[in-house]
């Protein structure tokens, strides 16, 4: 694909888009398998499989209250660097490979009194061409979690919601995309309450706060939102819905690349599309017809659409299109309201008609994500084309046994040692304990319970004594 200079943009164009600068294109070459421009790691070709999940055998933690931080396994916690409702994100260092990682350090506490995946409860969920239709007008035929199976469907509707975390981890443990923030490792110990989830730390953090008077300009917000869009069609394709797509769920890399993250209130599907009849995600970011009075179901893809149009108007303006208190009141400008686009700052025509096109009102009617790669403004009128799905995504797919395996189950550092010490003694004495104490709270069916002396040899070592044959008188 070669590149056109400035002088050869179509005219009438009031905004022009520039590309990245050179060193950042990525120019595709048929004979490579890679991008010359770029790591093959970030080739397509390349990312089909995911680096398995360092896992290790034991974990230990120590306090240093001195120097105020704790060491879990080969992460150092660090600072706080986020806050939610059932939890903290530290900053972690791990000394194995010299990285700083984002560590979400979760209460399981308070996921099991909660009602569903942190903070919202889990939505009743149809797949596309199942719930109402005309045959079937109260759609309470085959309410499912849209999962690949049976068994992978009884697991996301189990009543402890910690199992509904589970699946949402295995499946985010194989999801691969430059776009998408890596689950790189989870730990848990089934006797404390906290559950560990590292991720790969993302080092400018949220792209932007909202509001803001300083927004994006043209060129910038063009570039991220290329970023966003291929991010997503990959969570499309691996038939998920993100359902909470906002500035502070997206992640800037040192390198000006955006990556998604916080799947909290995602939605997994079967078939093309989701049905939900439930709301969630951020208030300002939902679409109209969650929150119609009177509408049952609405589709997820196109929540995702219409919440990417209202992320690229707070790129452009610094704010949220729809800003009214109480709720009722932002509800009803949603639904009602058409956003204003002014003249400050000034923008082309083209992405005002593109945040028109995600904000329409009509789900039906809306932009589609295919229809977004291929709009003038994304593709800076055929310059710059998005790579194809094909390219871009490859399927994932998350069994039972992922589901089973997510979570590296963490040993007490005392059951390692009493496994260690039998297996080199040979012996089940326990290596902790010694004397009376300890034999006190054994049962008196165990070996060596009775304090009693004892000249009993091993059978092995013993010589027996010689028997002599003595007839009786009887015989005689």
């Amino acid at each position: 694909q070669s590149h056109r200079d400035d002088s050869s943009y179509q005219s009438g164009y009031s905004s022009p888009v520039q590309p990245r600068p050179s060193s950042q294109l990525r120019l595709i070459c048929p004979h490579l398998p890679f991008s010359p421009c770029v790591s093959p790691n970030n080739s397509p070709v390349r990312r089909l499989v995911r680096q398995p999940t360092k896992e290790s055998s034991s974990v230990s933690i120590e306090h240093n209250f001195e120097e105020g931080f704790c060491m879990l396994n080969q992460y150092r916690l660090q600072d706080e660097i986020g806050k939610g409702s059932f939890g903290i994100v530290k900053l972690a260092y791990n000394s194995s490979d010299d990285n700083l990682y984002a560590m979400k350090i979760l209460s399981k506490k308070k996921l099991r009194r909660s009602a569903g995946f942190f903070r919202r409860p889990p939505p009743r969920v149809l797949s596309a061409g199942s719930g109402p239709s005309i045959d079937n007008p109260s759609g309470v035929d085959s309410p499912s979690l849209g999962a690949s199976s049976s068994s992978l469907a009884a697991v996301a509707a189990a009543p402890d919601p910690l199992q509904r975390v589970y699946r949402e981890i295995a499946m985010q443990k194989k999801l691969n995309h430059p776009n998408v923030v890596k689950l790189v490792e989870v730990l848990d110990d089934p006797e404390q309450d906290n559950l560990y989830m590292v991720f790969e730390l993302v080092e400018r953090g949220q792209v932007m706060e909202v509001p803001t008077d300083s927004p994006l300009d043209e060129e910038t917000a063009w570039n991220y939102f290329r970023d966003i869009v291929s991010g997503l069609e990959y969570l499309h394709f691996q038939k998920i819905v993100h359902r909470d797509i906002k500035p502070s769920n997206l992640l800037l890399t040192d390198d000006g690349r955006i990556k998604i993250a916080d799947f909290g209130v995602s939605n997994e599907f079967s078939g093309n599309d989701i049905l939900l009849s439930n709301t969630a995600g951020s208030p300002a970011f939902l679409a109209p017809e969650c929150v119609r009075e009177g509408q049952k179901y609405f589709t997820g893809r196109a929540l995702d659409i219409w919440a990417l149009g209202v992320t690229l108007y707070c790129f452009l303006y610094g704010k949220v299109p729809f800003d009214k208190d109480p709720k009722i009141a932002l509800y009803h400008s949603i639904v009602h309201d058409q956003p204003e686009f002014s003249d400050v700052p000034p923008l082309s025509e083209y992405v005002i008609d593109l945040m028109k096109r995600m904000m329409t009102k009509d789900p039906e009617t809306r932009i589609t994500l295919p229809e977004i790669k291929e709009h003038v403004w994304v593709t800076n009128f055929g310059s710059f084309p998005l790579p194809d799905e094909e390219e871009n995504c490859s399927l994932v797919e998350v069994t039972q046994a992922d589901v089973d395996s997510c979570i590296r189950r963490i040993p007490k550092l005392e059951t390692l040692i009493l496994v260690k010490s039998i297996l080199r003694n040979r012996s089940f004495k326990h290596p902790f304990g010694s004397g009376k104490d300890w034999d006190k709270t054994r049962s008196l069916s165990a070996p060596e319970t009775v304090d009693v002396p004892s000249q009993r040899r091993v059978s092995m070592d013993a010589s027996l004594p010689t028997l002599k044959e003595v007839s009786s008188a009887r015989e005689q």
